[in-house]
């Protein structure tokens, strides 16, 4: 995948999340956990970017590790919303899969980025 299609793919994942969470019911727990899914969210776009920024291999390895860990307490989070019953999984579930491939897409990179830096 090009640079900068991720760098779009994960931007519209920070704009989804944030649709989601502004539809979540009002409650303490909707307000607890929209806080924690906008924060992570929102994050991994943002995280993606700083990599390709990188200084070093190294780096961009890190920053990599940094996208795949939000992205993946993305999902957690949406998976409470769903078991909780705070929104139907029909509601999301397009949302988590697409954590879940981008999650794929970010361990792929990573995992190419440290045999360069090995080699």
């Amino acid at each position: 995948m090009i640079e900068e299609e991720l760098k779009d793919r994960t931007k519209k994942l920070g704009l989804r999340v944030i649709n989601l969470v502004n539809a979540l019911p009002k409650s303490p727990s909707s307000d607890v956990i929209g806080r924690q899914l906008l924060r992570s969210g929102t994050s991994v776009g943002a995280n993606y970017r700083a990599a390709c920024r990188e200084k070093s291999k190294r780096d961009f390895a890190h920053k990599l590790d940094i996208a795949i860990e939000e992205t993946d307490e993305s999902l957690y989070w949406m998976e409470l919303i769903v078991e909780a019953e705070l929104l139907p999984e029909e509601r999301i579930s397009a949302l988590m899969q697409e954590c879940d491939e981008i999650i794929s897409i970010l361990t792929a990179s990573a995992i190419t980025s440290r045999k360069n830096i090995a080699n």
